[in-house]
């Protein structure tokens, strides 16, 4: 196994939530000749094939699935089998510091640098700080959040806690120079609806609906760009053309940051890398948050947007297919409503955040000073 006094371990579960700030990590860390080594769970193989790392591995990880005794034995073994695989790992790697970005997947690596006194950091991408991030942030040199003030965040933790920002791609900062444009009555108009796999179902059930009772003239020159699973793509694709609306459905977009950019009103889920892409690249948007997710994570961040009048907030219990095509038509009869929207979303954005965290990495490993609280 590769040794290197330089190098630096990632930890980050396989969704795309603790992936992409985790991959504008490395990007950034590369660019200063760090060498980056990533931790992954056995879901890594779907985000992490062009993970810009020296060596991916993988160790057993598992979120706590039921409150009974039998899932708790079952979780807590399953951690204990990945922190001594990371255990092991760290001290064969030998990383100057190990850095992690939330989800139980996380669990296991940061415990065994606790054990093996490396110095870590934990980032926090939401607006909330989450069950595993809560239950390592004692063990942890520093912490570093996207917001910056976080629910569960306790006074013995401030002396730790680091704003940055939550890194986007580079791709994301190289569409974020693309001006936003309000659209003119009469249009072209367009929207982007994405939620991730564990929204798009909805979406694909509420927005075709609601966008066909928006006025005839609207439809026209309405052009949808819409993410459904792959059993929906062929009904949502026909729900549109049956009302006169140009669209392209897909599964999944890998040039999301670019049709981001292109949108007038964007719709989605308000899952942290949304929230930071969004206001990096600055768009206005409709925020749904996934309902009875742990915390309520993904309203505290769409309410952070709604307060600061960067984008609106939603709940799902409240949205009719009257008042979803209510609030779109409004949208678009008020250019300069989105125009004002969209800068303060932009105003949001920290397109530094990436560096900001790196500059962390770096005084973790002992290559600068320690940021100020």
């Amino acid at each position: 196994m590769p040794d290197s006094p330089d190098s630096i371990m990632l930890a980050a579960g396989g969704t795309g939530g603790h992936l992409f700030p985790a991959f504008a990590l490395a990007q950034e860390l590369a660019r200063r000749e760090i060498v980056v080594d990533l931790i992954t769970d056995m879901r890594g193989d779907k985000y992490g094939s062009d993970f810009p790392a020296r060596q991916i591995y993988r160790v057993p990880a598992a979120t706590l699935a039921g409150r009974s005794p039998i899932a708790a034995a079952k979780t807590g073994y399953t951690l204990t089998r990945g922190t001594a695989a990371a255990f092991k790992l760290l001290g064969e790697a030998k990383p100057k510091a190990v850095i992690g970005f939330g989800g139980y997947p996380t669990f296991p690596p940061l415990l065994a640098a606790k054990l093996r006194r490396i110095p870590s950091a934990l980032h926090e991408q939401n607006a909330v700080l989450g069950r595993a991030n809560t239950m390592l942030a004692k063990r942890v040199t520093a912490i570093a959040t996207s917001f910056e003030s976080v629910v569960g965040v306790t006074e013995a933790l401030k002396a730790k806690v680091r704003f940055t920002g939550n890194p986007v791609r580079d791709v994301v900062i190289d569409w974020s120079s693309r001006p936003y444009r309000a659209p003119q009555p009469g249009g072209p108009y367009t929207i982007l609806v994405f939620g991730g796999s564990q929204g798009a179902r909805y979406f694909s059930d509420a927005v075709p609906p609601a966008l066909a009772g928006l006025p005839e003239a609207v439809r026209r020159n309405l052009f949808v760009t819409q993410q459904a699973r792959d059993e929906d793509v062929a009904r949502v694709t026909e729900a549109y053309r049956t009302v006169g609306i140009r669209a392209q459905v897909a599964a999944f977009f890998k040039n999301l940051p670019e049709e981001m950019s292109k949108a007038h009103i964007v719709i989605g889920r308000a899952g942290a890398s949304t929230v930071a892409e969004l206001t990096v690249i600055g768009r206005p948007a409709i925020l749904v948050p996934l309902p009875h997710a742990l915390d309520n994570d993904q309203l505290q961040n769409a309410k952070r947007l709604e307060v600061a009048e960067a984008g609106w907030c939603l709940q799902q219990k409240d949205i009719t297919t009257e008042t979803l095509m209510a609030a779109v038509a409004q949208l678009f009869a008020d250019p300069a409503l989105l125009q004002r929207v969209a800068a303060n979303a932009k105003a949001q954005g920290r397109p530094d955040a990436v560096v900001r965290l790196a500059d962390l990495a770096e005084a973790l490993m002992g290559r600068r000073p320690m940021p100020a609280a």
